[in-house]
């Protein structure tokens, strides 16, 4: 199975990407003022767009629903697990070899299994947190496009050091999130 989601790879060729376009635009703007035209600059947190915004709590609710039973599961089966080892090491002193051999056995391989259930459901688990989140980034991405373009912006930023507050439309593109624009 392929993955939309880019590697670690590319996420830093995509960063170099971004800060050579930085770069390339803040020299286009710097040559707009120089010509007494108007640049017009809008920020983006992508943080807060990605914890406030609808979608993406929608999101997390969906998580939480595929995948709260699973963990309930694991934390009963480590819990009974953690029951029988206690059991065990109470009742050791008084066991025969082989019984005493034979329940550790039991024990080693039920950990075992807990173990590979418990890197399977992180898996699981990591892999749609990744899928849920590429959609609300498409998403995103294309409202802040919708934004762009209406707004007439010569550059929209979703990473700045600094920022005034004058130039944040992240509640603009929550807004627009939450009320279902930039399908």
């Amino acid at each position: 199975p392929t993955s939309s989601v880019p590697d670690r790879d590319g996420i830093l060729t995509m960063t170099s990407q971004l800060k050579n376009l930085l770069v390339a635009s803040l020299l286009c703007g710097s040559a707009l003022l120089a010509h007494g035209q108007e640049l017009k600059i809008g920020y983006v947190n992508l943080d807060r767009v990605l914890r406030d915004a609808s979608p993406a709590k929608a999101a997390q609710v969906k998580l939480e629903g595929e995948f709260t039973r699973r963990e309930k599961d694991l934390t009963d089966t480590a819990s009974r697990l953690k029951s029988a080892t206690e059991r065990f090491e109470k009742d050791a002193p008084t066991l025969g070899e082989s019984e005493r051999s034979r329940r550790q056995r039991d024990l080693v391989e039920q950990d075992r299994e807990l173990q590979r259930k418990r890197r399977e459901f992180q898996e699981d688990l990591n892999q749609r947190k990744n899928e849920e989140l590429a959609a609300v980034l498409d998403r995103a991405q294309r409202v802040v496009k919708q934004i762009f373009d209406q707004e007439k912006y010569d550059l929209i930023l979703q990473e700045a050091v600094f920022f005034s507050p004058r130039v944040d439309i992240t509640d603009k593109v929550i807004k627009a999130m939450n009320g279902g624009s930039g399908k």
